[in-house]
């Protein structure tokens, strides 16, 4: 028999999501551990599991992520759209309600680049007057 399973990548700032949406109970794994234990922090989780919890389907799926670079937060925002574009993908009537969250837009801001003669993007050494 067919594995039938769906697949999203989700992207913010510098951090790369693969999601994979299977048919199961709800459990949620990134990297091998669970959402719990590699996030660490409530928020994280909630913001991971939001087109889940949207769309009602938290215990229809079980997700299972591979998130590369960036930290903790970017990450947490990839899996977000990563399981938004999977879940569209098993049901396209979905789309308007995920669209409507802001779960299928991509987040555009990076980490501004630094110039040279500054500390950092903005962050000019400290005037002196002599």
């Amino acid at each position: 028999m067919a594995l039938v399973q769906f697949y999203g990548t989700g992207r913010r700032k510098n951090a790369i999501a693969k999601v994979f949406l299977r048919p199961g109970e709800g459990r949620f794994e990134v990297n091998k551990k669970s959402i719990d234990e590699y996030f660490g922090r409530k928020s994280l989780e909630i913001i991971a599991r939001q087109p889940l919890e949207v769309t009602g389907t938290l215990s229809r799926f079980d997700v299972i992520c591979k998130v590369l670079g960036g930290g903790v937060s970017g990450q947490a925002g990839a899996v977000r759209m990563g399981i938004a574009r999977a879940l569209m993908e098993s049901d396209p009537n979905l789309r308007p309600i995920l669209k409507k969250s802001g779960f299928l837009t991509r987040d555009p801001r990076m980490k501004e680049r630094r110039k040279y003669g500054l500390k950092k993007a903005r962050r000019a050494p400290q005037y002196s007057k002599r």
